[in-house]
């Protein structure tokens, strides 16, 4: 144990210190020339010999613990290379070789680290500890993990934001670029979302918790994050698996033309020209780079495969209500057919007042502006693309098919009422009692701000058919549609049926990429080639979509297409540069025009050339 302990505390200093081996190496070689220039040959040459040995100890190390984990490793072939080069007498090109191996990794562990930097940020910023409101209006300081749902926290102006939550109390602006992208200040007040993690620009708000630390947005972004970096595309996959094969291959013909052609200097040289470090690199890099840079812009790619499965989608499908339009929907119209219209209108707003749906929300504002009472609502159930109903059938809410499931008579009086609606682009909502039709409720919604440039910008961008699949009727559908750049309108679809689309388009031969918002449209999004997600930043949404736009617009929704594209091409750039690289210096090898120093230097020079190339994609430009 004592015989090992500074072996193990050179394995150590090693470990922790490549810039410092660099900087020794570069060091001795600097010296070694100085001395050669004296005329002081044997001097000079121990000094090259002990930058060689310094250089290869540090290359061999790393050999050693990759072949631990049974694997092949390019500092194999350095090391061999070197040790070859030392016992030839050519101890100048082992310390040269170690000194541009050992810096050009120095490089590339730094450089990897900036385009980390989108995580490293975000980590930096995550809320430590909230001032929890108690009974008696005063404040304590309490760490995050301690915070529970429900808890209401202070914010004070400049202060950030702690936890994810609804305003209770007080106005204010807050800072949210680190969820949404969004620059500007947005104006919070009474019955607002707040995000944690972002800042409050002016104002002193009151926040009831609806999740914290990791549970809240921002503690699944980074996750997201940092899960998505180290997740590799199919490309970087299939890298890593050739380089494991080529490595060892490298090797048995650097053995084979030594053997053959007795020359070793040749067979050594062939060893360091062969290693493939850009390739291995290339690709991984790139992969960090870009997804580290839509991070930076609310875009959450979850992993290198979804970038690549974006990048290659041609046809992309989106949901209507929440998606295309903002999903803030108001009542239209309404049209009364019960004896007491308000006592109707108050038992529509109680049912649907227990639903999420930007249908239901809008009903539920409408009637609490007409002022009507509400009844206790009864038990509804949920009927998948019809609506709500009651176990015994008195109550149903929903669309004429629901009706006419529950056997409704729908009168004349009442149809012209659902085609007026319908004819104007609304969608219809009906209330049915006692198997009568009291109210049939007209909605509409607003498409999205820039909607229209966004998905034309699509089209400019490789996205060759746009589709949309709703659940509204044809009239309301086509109405949105006509406002944009749509291809093709698929209305009064069930979920099944918007998955069936999914499918058929695949089975066609297209590359589907589906954007909705996580909740009624589950089944489509897994099934996508690539499923987007705009929900805002929800949790369903960030669990259910391959992307999640957390700023849900259609300039962010361009942007994660266009940023996918580029990353996927900035990988294969690197690919070519590698690979030429390598058949380059090869051929001038075989011509002799390409010795191990000046191979060495191009190889290296390779290898920051892709990873240069990587970080174009955090130009914000």
């Amino acid at each position: 144990m004592a015989i090992n302990q500074p072996m193990l505390k050179m394995n150590m200093w090693f470990a922790k210190n490549p810039g410092k081996v660099s900087g020794t190496v570069g060091g001795l070689i600097v010296i070694s020339w100085l001395l050669s220039l004296l005329h002081a040959g044997m001097p000079a040459e121990a000094i090259m010999y002990a930058g060689g040995i310094v250089g290869t100890v540090q290359v061999a190390l790393r050999a050693w613990s990759a072949l631990k984990a049974k694997t092949i490793s390019i500092e194999l072939l350095v090391t061999i290379a070197c040790l070859g080069a030392m016992g030839i007498g050519e101890p100048d090109e082992a310390a040269i070789v170690t000194f541009l191996f050992l810096f050009g990794n120095v490089l590339e562990a730094r450089t990897l680290a900036k385009t980390r930097s989108a995580v490293k940020d975000l980590t930096d910023m995550a809320p430590e500890q909230a001032d929890v409101v108690q009974a008696d209006g005063s404040t304590v300081a309490t760490d995050i993990d301690d915070i529970d749902e429900g808890d209401h926290v202070l914010v004070r102006p400049g202060g950030q934001v702690p936890v994810d939550g609804i305003v209770t109390s007080g106005t204010g602006r807050t800072l949210e670029a680190v969820i949404t992208g969004e620059a500007k200040p947005v104006t919070k007040e009474a019955g607002d979302k707040v995000f944690a993690g972002t800042m409050l620009d002016s104002g002193t708000l009151t926040v009831e918790t609806t999740a914290a630390g990791e549970d809240s947005t921002f503690g699944q972004i980074v996750e997201l994050v940092e899960e998505a970096q180290d997740a590799q595309a199919p490309v970087a996959r299939f890298i890593d698996k050739f380089a494991t094969y080529y490595t060892p291959a490298v090797l048995i013909i650097a053995i084979i033309v030594g053997l053959v052609s007795r020359d070793i200097s040749l067979a050594i040289t062939m060893l360091v020209l062969g290693c493939p470090g850009a390739l291995v690199i290339g690709a991984p890099v790139a992969n960090v780079a870009g997804i580290g840079r839509a991070a930076g812009t609310g875009i959450l790619f979850k992993g290198g495969a979804t970038v690549a499965s974006l990048a290659a989608a041609d046809t992309l499908m989106l949901d209507k209500t929440g998606t295309i339009t903002t999903g803030k929907m108001l009542v239209h119209t309404h049209k009364n057919f019960a004896a007491d219209e308000n006592a109707a209108l108050g038992m529509l707003s109680a049912i649907e007042r227990g639903s999420n749906h930007p249908l239901a929300n809008a009903i539920v504002a409408y009637a609490t502006q007409k002022g009507v009472s509400e009844p206790a609502a009864p038990d509804m159930s949920t009927i998948k693309g019809l609506g709500l109903a009651s176990a015994d059938g008195k109550y149903l809410v929903g669309n004429d098919r629901l009706l006419a499931k529950y056997g409704v008579t729908i009168s004349a009086d009442v149809q012209a009422a659902i085609d007026d609606a319908q004819n104007a682009g609304d969608s219809v909502v009906i209330l049915a009692i006692d198997q009568q039709v009291a109210l049939v409720v007209g909605v509409n919604d607003v498409v999205r701000p820039g909607a229209a440039v966004g998905l034309a910008a699509m089209k400019k961008n490789g996205i060759k058919k746009i589709v949309m699949l709703t659940g509204d009727n044809r009239a309301a559908a086509e109405r949105i549609a006509s406002e944009l750049p749509i291809d093709e309108v698929r209305a009064e679809l069930l979920p099944q049926e918007k998955l069936d689309i999914v499918n058929a388009a695949q089975k066609a031969g297209s590359k589907v990429a589906f954007v909705g918002d996580g909740i009624n449209d589950a089944p489509a999004l897994a099934t996508a080639d690539v499923g987007i997600g705009m929900g805002g930043g929800t949790a369903v949404a960030l669990d259910t979509a391959d992307v999640v736009l957390v700023k849900a617009d259609f300039a962010t929704l361009s942007r994660a297409v266009g940023l996918a594209k580029g990353t996927t091409r900035v990988t294969t750039q690197n690919i070519v540069i590698a690979v030429g690289t390598v058949v380059l210096l090869l051929l001038g090898l075989l011509v002799g025009i390409v010795h191990m120093g000046s191979g060495m230097f191009v190889h290296e020079a390779s290898i920051l050339l892709v990873i240069a190339n990587a970080l174009r994609l955090l130009n914000k430009k």
